[in-house]
């Protein structure tokens, strides 16, 4: 388990009513499962829009149970934006 960051941007930070909180998870997966018992109802729809960061590096297509998180790390929460 690694200990870390997830920041919320936009439409998830609105849903999870928080700029960033703490996580302790092994891979991507744990962590939204994590923030999805923290924070039911809207940020859940949200989550499903999202693309991810991980470290800075985007998650792209891999499933979240492969993405390894290290400890002291960042998860970004990007909702679809719109305009320019």
């Amino acid at each position: 388990m690694a200990a870390g960051t997830i920041r919320y941007w936009a439409a998830a930070k609105a849903a999870a009513q928080v700029a960033e909180e703490p996580y302790t998870a092994g891979t991507l997966a744990e962590a939204l499962a994590g923030a999805r018992e923290r924070h039911p109802g809207e940020l859940e729809r949200v989550l499903l829009r999202c693309s991810f960061l991980v470290d800075g590096d985007p998650v792209g297509t891999r499933a979240h149970e492969t993405v390894r998180l290290a400890e002291g790390g960042t998860v970004e929460v990007l909702p679809p934006f719109a305009g320019g």
